[in-house]
């Protein structure tokens, strides 16, 4: 109270019964005061802070408050209960900043914030870096088309089952809306069937397109279980020789990245499924109807999961094409950076689910 009495001659007259004019001025130099040693500032100096300002700052015009409230946001030491104060305004260029960011605002506050405030507050909110499931319920519940899509799209946000339930209805009539939650990385092989089965063929294709190469790999796994047409899981080829020849580099300590480079390059396509089983633990069967698709996700995604280096990657690439085929360059480097941008721990995830299969 000390400096602020000082800076501010006759503050204590002017809390008490200053007209609004003088306690708004009053309330920005405070505040000035307060940024110029924010830094430095104990607690019981911001306590001082707070019960001065939380009285003064309701008189400033909206545009100061505004401010304050934008520079307030960014301190992790700002005063408490002017930031509660400021975060429960109507105005939502006052509130917005820091329902957004602000580290002081708790997570009983801001469910108290998201159960009663409009619209405007709870889309602020859903920009948070992080979300608790408790908080998603709420927004999820109350919040709008855009609250639920912009929620739903933050990668920080964690859903309850029940939030995850309501969103996979809300995006049945909304086609951004499932693609927002298909792209989720937290998003079950399960919940994504169930995504799927209530979303139109145009927004099925372009989750296909936008989505990471393993959710690839699962959303047509999906598709084909939604569709009921049944999976092919026998092949033609004789794999008993292959494995037979596996069994005994693995019996002799041989079976290794090199054994499986020099199966690809050789376009010994049994012996590289063999080995390729070995390592991973995916039934023969299983790799067999993946690779021989449509698609070289599968090569990438049980690549990483086992630890291959890219050159034993593209051999493979190239052997599931053929000895007479020729890949376009431009496929090549595409599917070296798709290697490179996939986690190790996506691709165990659908390496579990093929394994369960």
């Amino acid at each position: 109270m000390t400096a602020a009495t000082l800076l501010i001659p006759g503050l204590d007259e002017i809390v008490r019964h200053g007209d609004p004019q003088r306690r708004a001025e009053a309330a920005r130099r405070i505040a000035e005061l307060f940024f110029q040693d924010a830094a430095t500032l104990g607690s019981n100096h911001i306590d001082l802070f707070d019960g001065l300002l939380i009285d003064l700052v309701p008189h400033a015009d909206l545009a100061a408050r505004a401010e304050l409230a934008e520079r307030m946001s960014l301190l992790a030491n700002a005063p408490r209960e002017l930031v509660g104060q400021l975060a429960r305004e109507n105005e939502i260029t006052i509130a917005g900043p820091l329902l957004r960011r602000s580290p002081v605002l708790d997570e009983a506050a801001l469910i108290e914030i998201a159960r009663v405030k409009g619209q405007g507050h709870l889309l602020a909110m859903s920009e948070r870096a992080v979300l608790s499931t408790d908080l998603t319920d709420v927004l999820v519940h109350r919040g709008d088309r855009d609250v639920v899509r912009r929620t739903a799209g933050n990668s920080g946000a964690h859903f309850s089952e029940g939030g995850y339930s309501t969103l996979i209805k809300r995006a049945g009539r909304d086609g951004v809306l499932t693609l927002k939650l298909g792209q989720r990385d937290d998003l079950s092989a399960d919940l994504l069937k169930e995504l799927l089965a209530g979303s139109i063929d145009v927004i099925r294709r372009r989750l296909f397109e936008v989505v990471k190469p393993a959710r690839q790999a699962v959303i047509k796994q999906a598709m084909a279980e939604i569709s009921g047409v049944p999976e092919q899981v026998e092949s033609r080829r004789d794999f008993m020789p292959a494995q037979r020849t596996v069994l005994t580099l693995h019996r002799d300590g041989y079976l290794n990245e090199g054994a499986l480079l020099g199966f690809a390059k050789s376009h010994r396509y049994e012996e590289s499924l063999a080995a390729l089983s070995a390592m991973s633990g995916v039934k023969i069967a299983t790799l067999d109807r993946l690779i021989s698709g449509d698609r070289h996700d599968p090569i990438l995604i049980v690549g990483k999961t086992i630890g291959l280096e890219w050159v034993t990657v593209r051999a493979l690439l190239l052997l599931r094409l053929g000895p007479h085929r020729v890949p376009a360059p431009a496929d090549i480097e595409a599917a070296r950076v798709n290697f490179a941008r996939l986690m190790p721990s996506t691709a165990e995830r659908v390496v579990q689910f093929w394994k369960s299969r």
